[in-house]
């Protein structure tokens, strides 16, 4: 049987500290990418500008060449944005692609210890490097469109005003992003105190410890003032219940472990 796809270890995405958390699994790292709402991605904005600039940004993992290819094969990051946004202007301007690093978290617990020190959380982190070019094939930027759309709540692409016109074809740019290093870390469990914690009674009995599980639970769906849809679709009722059910059985499993 062959071994599970992993991301090279190079001097930025090695883990040092917990590295007994660290991961370069392939599939772990691209499924948090694709869980997570807004991903964060740095570049250097100028020679001359010391700060790199951070932008909040939606995408997902995908392969244009190989749509079918599942999350634990080789894929790309795809980011929308703007067309005169600057991340953008760079991308346009970069014929190898711009360099970007992409930061994806989800907290899943609190985790109370019997100090300060020694509390934590629960999460789910991944970190990506790779170089971000400017989609232009309108093919490609189609099916990417769809993909990121779907990332949202699925089957949201169909169930829209589809084709994008012009005018929406002309203001929206997707960068592909060609992943060449990535890591992710991952903790679970409760708190882990020192001995000279654990064996004190006035401690111990006076602090309470344990996990306070953390879900980013999807709400009852309302209707927009100018909405004249009578029901709620049933693709839309059908995700909110099964992505519940998914975060919530996730972050009390990690709770419950050593």
């Amino acid at each position: 049987m062959a071994s599970p796809l992993a991301y090279p270890k190079t001097k930025g995405t090695t883990v040092n500290r917990y590295n007994n958390r660290a991961t370069y699994d392939v599939k772990t790292i691209h499924s948090i990418v694709n869980e997570s709402s807004v991903l964060h991605v740095s570049f250097a904005p100028d020679a001359e500008d010391p700060f790199p600039a951070i932008l909040p940004m939606i995408g997902t993992m995908g392969s244009f060449d190989y749509p079918s290819a599942d999350l634990d094969e080789p894929l790309d990051c795809y980011l929308h944005g703007y067309v005169s946004s600057r991340i953008m202007r760079l991308a346009t301007s970069s014929p190898q692609g711009l360099p970007v690093s992409i930061a994806a978290t989800k907290v899943d617990g609190l985790v109370l210890a019997l100090t300060p020190n020694a509390n934590s959380y629960n999460y789910r982190s991944a970190i990506l490097h790779g170089y971000a070019s400017i989609v232009e094939k309108t093919e490609e930027k189609l099916w990417a469109m769809e993909l990121i759309t779907n990332s949202v709540v699925p089957d949201r692409w169909k169930n829209s005003r589809v084709p994008p016109d012009s005018a929406e074809m002309q203001s929206t740019k997707i960068l592909r992003v060609k992943i060449t290093a990535a890591s992710g870390k991952v903790r679970e469990g409760g708190p882990h105190d020192e001995a000279k914690d654990a064996t004190r009674e006035d401690v111990t009995g006076s602090t309470w410890i344990g996990v306070v599980p953390v879900v980013e639970k999807l709400c009852e769906p309302i209707p927009a003032s100018q909405n004249k849809v009578g029901e709620l679709p049933n693709y839309i009722t059908d995700y909110v219940a099964e992505m519940n059910a998914k975060v919530e059985a996730y972050a009390l499993n990690a709770a419950r472990l050593p």
